[in-house]
């Protein structure tokens, strides 16, 4: 038995469905809905839908914080809302997931880009004063990619996406390693609909410009946060890659967006694994997409990397991966790395 969205929505015009969605009585009974929304086309979104929407309360989240997410669970408390409805990028979404956790209320999540696969996922990466963290959260209730709206996105946010769900295929590597390695348990559908989902996107010609193509990110993306509610933990799309992306964070924080790092600690995992045809695919596909592949297209130097490297087995204690594995001493990371620039790089 699979929990899973009551509705997902994933093309053009689909937030003229809103409003009917939240008199939806498995949504709410009474129709009293927060709205909240994030500094990007939320609040384009909430005037366009707001007669559609009733009396529902606007909400502004300022920015992707734990502060910003404690204070709207706050007010989503003291309002008594029944849901709150989450319309903006990854950080609105994510401070909106974990603030109707908070407030005990359920969460529908209309996503404006597709940078990362918070969209569905049971986790929310908030900042705070220690840098950045992730809080489990339960999924959203429902789900809508207005596919109008992502193509007025920047396409960088966009493009960040596929960096992330391809990162899902190293991931499912780490799991299974730690499988045989330490005999951690592992779930076989949960690495089934986390590889589908990369798979539907490494291999494809067209990119954001495309109808098709955005369908099918988005779709990947819900996919991959999906695959992580199925095994209860972030296991099928987060190894090595994110603990990588999870160290520059730490020390190099606004280096660059989460979909691009988990691209670039992908590559570099499986130039470590040696495995020469995985990695001229997932290089392939960033370069395609016009994402960065060498720590130098994000602005980190050869050595800034090497320490990110070497940092990023704390970041996620008792997580067994092929950094875990290979043990490098720090001589042995600056080495893979500049071999890894020399291997990949034009």
């Amino acid at each position: 038995m699979l929990p899973a969205p009551l509705t997902m929505q994933v093309r053009r015009g689909a937030i003229a469905e809103l409003g009917s969605l939240l008199t939806d009585s498995r949504v709410a009974t009474s129709g009293r809905v927060a709205v909240a929304v994030g500094a990007g086309q939320g609040d384009k979104i909430a005037t366009m839908i707001a007669s559609t929407l009733g009396e529902a309360e606007l909400f502004r989240v300022p920015d992707g914080s734990v502060d910003a997410a404690v204070s709207l669970g706050a007010d989503l408390r003291k309002g008594a809302f029944e849901a709150v409805v989450g319309i903006g990028g990854g950080r609105t979404i994510d401070a909106t997931k974990y603030a109707a956790s908070l407030a005990g209320i359920p969460m529908v999540a209309v996503a404006t880009n597709l940078s990362h696969d918070g969209i569905c996922s049971p986790t929310a990466s908030l900042t705070h004063e220690g840098g950045k963290g992730s809080f489990g959260v339960p999924m959203p209730l429902a789900i809508m990619v207005d596919l109008d709206f992502v193509h007025d996105a920047p396409p960088s946010l966009v493009r960040a996406g596929i960096g992330d769900v391809v990162s899902n295929l190293s991931a499912i590597e780490d799991w299974q390693l730690a499988a045989a390695e330490r005999g951690e348990p592992i779930d076989g559908l949960a690495c089934a609909v986390s590889r589908t989902a990369a798979e539907a996107v490494i291999g494809r010609a067209d990119s954001i410009e495309s109808d098709a193509f955005l369908t099918v990110l988005a779709e990947s993306l819900i996919l991959s946060g999906m695959s992580m509610v199925i095994a209860g933990s972030s296991r099928p799309a987060s190894g090595g890659d994110h603990e990588i992306l999870h160290a520059v964070d730490q020390l190099y924080p606004g280096t660059s967006n989460h979909g691009e790092l988990a691209g670039i600690g992908a590559a570099f995992c499986f130039f470590l694994r040696d495995d020469t045809q995985r990695l001229a695919q997932v290089v392939g596909c960033l370069r395609r997409h016009e994402l960065p592949v060498t720590p130098g297209d994000v602005g980190l130097t050869e050595e800034q990397f090497t320490e990110a490297v070497v940092l990023a087995p704390a970041t996620r204690p008792g997580r067994y991966t092929i950094l875990e594995h290979l043990r490098l001493s720090d001589t042995e990371v600056r080495e893979r790395v500049g071999a890894y620039v020399r291997a990949v790089g034009r």
